[in-house]
């Protein structure tokens, strides 16, 4: 288990925030402009950003040193900064730095100063983290199925909001806009319950977690949050998760070299889920909790009966391997 950072606090002047803040360009620019003071070391053009009593509180020395000291050496630079929602009218950037994450919310007054800054808990990353996949991937199955959680906003995927299944999708099989047809207590009720989950590519299993029950659909098993689970390596750093799958399943074992297109396990209701269906993630490590999640497309597909290629699913789309 990788060991994260304490709470780095810079500095508040205020609980609420005008509306006139909640100008998208002009935090856009503060931002831009923010992240170049910062990695060219300039934290004296940082506090010149700051308004009077941002500067009160944090005077210009004690500014300098608290991003020398406590940012950067344990940090180092921003390699981005990537707008995440609003909270009081502040904005909240997810932010990878060379050796962490953390979410920094600023704050603008009416003169588009800063007058609030605020540094989230940090998670340290192991390794490195990376963008999307670097492997040709088909569908994880034969079928049309649907995406429920998938895309890459907070509205279209609650997943974003989770540093360790960002960008994770959770898909299932509808007709006529239902999951399931008869008892809904039945697994065997979901259409995609026991159908067949498929290797993307060519693969090595790297983690098997088998004998976890399936669920009654409606509860939940929250001390086994993925259930019976596969994980795949498919390159350097770049780690494919299956989750819920379904009880006795799972056909290959820690080790075993799989080719594109071989069953691993079928879908199933298995750990912290409330029906069946299939959590699919890329993850820059074997274990979900020490992870950082990444955008995983696939090569060619049918969605929503028209070929994309190099597509990311979003959420309600209906999707489908070609061949």
């Amino acid at each position: 288990m990788k060991k994260g950072f304490g709470l780095v606090f810079l500095f508040l002047t205020c609980l609420s925030f005008g509306q006139e803040q909640n100008e998208l360009s002009n935090y856009a620019d503060a931002s831009t402009k923010f992240q170049s003071y910062y990695n060219a070391g300039d934290y004296a053009g940082v506090f010149d950003m700051f308004d009077a009593d941002m500067k009160k509180a944090m005077p210009r020395e004690n500014t300098i040193n608290f991003f020398s000291q406590n940012v950067n050496a344990l940090m180092g630079t921003i390699e981005k900064m990537e707008f995440l929602e609003m909270k009081q009218g502040a904005h909240v950037y997810r932010t990878s730095f060379e050796k962490a994450v953390a979410d920094i919310v600023i704050s603008l007054n009416a003169q588009n100063q800063i007058n609030g800054l605020f540094i989230s808990p940090v998670r340290v990353i192991d390794n490195p983290i990376i963008e999307r996949n670097s492997v040709d991937m088909i569908l994880p199955f034969k079928e049309e199925w649907f995406v429920f959680w998938g895309g890459t906003t907070v509205e279209q995927n609650y997943h974003v909001a989770h540093d360790d299944q960002k960008y994770a999708y959770d898909i299932l099989m509808v007709k006529d806009g239902a999951s399931y047809i008869g008892d809904s207590k039945k697994n065997e009720s979901y259409f995609v319950f026991g159908k067949d989950i498929i290797a993307p590519c060519d693969a090595r299993v790297v983690k098997v977690i088998k004998g976890v029950k399936d669920n009654i659909p409606g509860e939940l098993n929250p001390q086994q949050l993925t259930g019976n689970t596969v994980v795949l390596q498919v390159a350097q750093n770049e780690y494919l998760l299956f989750a819920h799958l379904k009880e006795g399943s799972i056909t290959v074992e820690e080790g075993n070299d799989i080719a594109q297109g071989d069953v691993i396990g079928q879908c199933g209701n298995s750990g912290n889920t409330t029906e069946p269906h299939l959590h699919l993630s890329l993850q820059n490590d074997i274990e979900m909790t020490n992870a950082m999640g990444a955008k995983l497309y696939f090569s060619k597909l049918l969605v929503n009966g028209e070929i994309k290629e190099d597509y990311l699913p979003v959420k309600e789309d209906l999707i489908k391997n070609i061949n």
